[in-house]
């Protein structure tokens, strides 16, 4: 036993020795290449060193490369050099960069590649890399490729493609190679097959790729002559700036600047004079440009250019934008594929606006419901409807901070939100609406300063800080279709609770007995209230209803906003909005107003995303016109109560 374990033990001494002496023994047989390295004489030592499989040689390429090995002239053995001291340098192990003694600076000659050597190393490093046992290393080489695509990465990522066995490496390794080969290949048959294998990608590699072999440049040719390359069109240009290209490639000659005409002017000046004119006279464009013109007739000064020898020299040449890729089929294949990938392009960033609007329709439906049950039944314009919304945030806010588990806490908090934000509205509607039925106006102002009392009042509990309503861990994040096209799971957890809240509220609408006497309400009061029914009750049911529905609104516009006092007036004009032109005290009117609000913004946004408040106001304005058109809404309340 005590023999097994010091043959172990001398193992591991001498194992880093071995590998460095294995390592040097390769750079010993090169060293010429090593010391003087060039790119056609440096493959036999990259092969040798590839070939030899040490876990060393990518240490000593990464050096190689960074120009940080050195060569002791005193016995030819190769290092990385480290910190310098007054002379004496650090000599580090070539084969894993640990310190193994010094040497004089003067002894030391320093090892630098040239750039083309460099470029040799860094595809025999890629070639590692994309070997790495670690996934996580052959992921960050495949992203290092993408960010720099060259040539010399072709072979060693088609070699490391064999071997791989991660199904979504693999992948990735395909597709990169496919952009290499597009780009780099060295027939045209590859080439094209590489570029039609990218019709199915959407990822701005692939479609810069594409664009780059698609790349031209301008260049004027005389007219009547065949452009040496592939014409992709033809320029039209302005005429200043179809001259100016002229003038570029002395093709024509340069205009006479207004500098130029004074710096002349003032070389010519004599006794006070140029030309024939006093000095005082050139105070105008005339007389300066007429003095000038006297100048150049006597050869003392460059001739102007007529219009008529302007409009001749453009018509004297052609000016077009020529490939620089040299295939023509390559440049047929390209472009045909970039069009295929820009089309689906189109088509998912077409999705992705819609998850946008469908998402956002979602939160203004749960923030407009509420809403539109009052609003409808009640007629009550009510300003703090907002402030319900900001109740249910600041109630899961507190649950969180007695339940720690988030999915309980947000378990706990959905029907206490409810609770507490209808018990609000039912003494709202008790002690203040109730007595303010049929005065709209006096119903909007009492509720309005309602509203800003609520706001005072969560700003001395809570502060005037933003507090956190932390969504749970399986909320986290975000479905990710593919690069364009991706919703995160707060919004999708939003919409799912909008479609239950439309199922519920149709169902208490349409399958019991409240459902039963508020339509009653809302279509005829009076005949309602003949019928039996107490439409006191009812209005105040109906408040507790829709202001619980904001409550709940308000938990879950919490988990992705900010909870603070005024985060419930963000919402409010929106959701009047939403109730005018779905189509005031009906669900589906909500339902289609908050679907078109929703999707009228993204898409004036979607046009200039850049200024938010530009889209808010076409917004307004839109749906001001929809109404002159529309006044009742999308969907029309029907009955006596549609005609009051």
């Amino acid at each position: 036993m005590l023999r097994l374990l010091l043959a172990l033990a001398i193992t591991l001494i001498v194992a880093p020795a071995a590998a460095q002496d294995d390592l040097q023994a390769i750079l010993q047989t090169h060293a010429e290449e090593v010391a003087n390295p060039g790119r056609r004489s440096v493959g036999a030592l990259i092969d040798d060193l590839l070939a030899s499989d040490l876990p060393s040689v990518p240490v000593f390429l990464d050096a190689w490369q960074d120009r940080e090995v050195v060569r002791d002239s005193r016995d030819g053995r190769f290092f990385i050099a480290g910190d310098e001291e007054d002379g004496v340098v650090t000599l580090l192990d070539i084969a894993n960069g640990d310190e193994i003694g010094t040497a004089p600076e003067a002894a030391l000659e320093e090892v630098r590649p040239n750039g083309g050597v460099r470029r040799v190393i860094g595809g025999a490093l890629v070639q590692f890399r994309l070997s790495d046992p670690d996934p996580r290393a052959r992921q960050r080489a495949l992203a290092s490729i993408a960010r720099r695509p060259d040539a010399d990465q072709i072979d060693p990522l088609r070699a490391s493609i064999e071997e791989e066995d991660d199904a979504g490496i693999l992948a990735e390794k395909e597709r990169l190679l496919n952009i290499l080969v597009a780009r780099f290949g060295a027939t045209t048959e590859d080439r094209i097959a590489a570029i039609e294998a990218l019709a199915g990608e959407i990822n701005p590699d692939a479609r810069a790729a594409l664009s780059e072999i698609l790349r031209t440049e301008d260049r004027v040719v005389p007219a009547g002559e065949a452009t040496d390359g592939n014409v992709a069109g033809t320029l039209s240009l302005p005429r200043a700036e179809a001259y100016g290209r002229l003038v570029d490639a002395e093709l024509a000659p340069p205009g006479v600047s207004p500098a130029e005409i004074r710096d002349t002017l003032l070389a010519n000046v004599e006794a006070g004079a140029v030309a024939g004119t006093r000095l005082a006279d050139l105070d105008t464009d005339t007389a300066r440009h007429a003095a000038y013109e006297r100048l150049s007739e006597t050869g003392r000064a460059a001739p102007f250019v007529s219009d008529e020898e302007i409009d001749a020299a453009i018509a004297a040449h052609s000016f077009e934008a020529v490939f620089l890729e040299e295939d023509e089929a390559v440049i047929d294949a390209a472009r045909a594929t970039l069009g295929s990938v820009e089309r689906q392009v189109a088509l998912n960033r077409a999705a992705d606006l819609g998850l946008d609007a469908l998402s956002l329709a979602s939160i203004y439906f749960l923030a407009a419901i509420g809403l539109a049950i009052t609003f409808g039944v009640m007629g009550v314009i009510n300003m703090a409807h907002g402030e319900f919304i900001m109740m249910g945030a600041y109630t899961g806010y507190v649950v969180q901070q007695f339940v720690p588990d988030y999915t309980l806490s947000l378990v706990i908090a959905l029907p206490l939100a409810f609770i507490v934000a209808a018990a609000a509205g039912v003494a709202m509607e008790r002690l203040v609406i109730r007595h303010l039925y049929h005065r709209p106006l006096e119903t909007l102002l009492a509720t309005f300063g309602i509203s800003i009392a609520l706001q005072q009042l969560a700003k001395n509990i809570f502060g005037t800080q933003a507090r956190p309503l932390t969504s749970p861990d399986w909320l986290g994040g975000q479905l990710v279709v593919n690069e364009l096209v991706s919703i995160s799971y707060i919004r999708i957890a939003i919409f799912v609770l909008a479609l239950a809240f439309l199922g519920l509220l149709l169902f208490i609408l349409n399958r019991t007995r409240l459902g039963l006497e508020v339509r009653a309400v809302t279509q005829n009061p009076g005949m309602a209230a003949s019928m039996g029914i107490d439409p006191d009750r009812i209005n105040m049911m109906t408040f507790a209803l829709g202001s619980g529905i904001a409550g709940i609104a308000g938990v879950a516009i919490g988990l992705y906003a900010q909870v603070t006092s005024e985060m419930g007036a963000n919402y409010i004009v929106q959701s009047f909005m939403t109730v005018v032109v779905g189509g005031v005290g009906n669900v589906w009117g909500t339902l289609a107003g908050a679907g078109l609000i929703g999707v009228l913004q993204k898409l004036i946004e979607g046009m200039n995303p850049s200024n938010t408040l530009a889209a808010q106001t076409y917004m307004i304005l839109f749906i001001i016109l929809f109404i002159q058109f529309r006044p009742r809404g999308i969907v029309a309340l029907r009955g006596r109560a549609a005609e009051g």
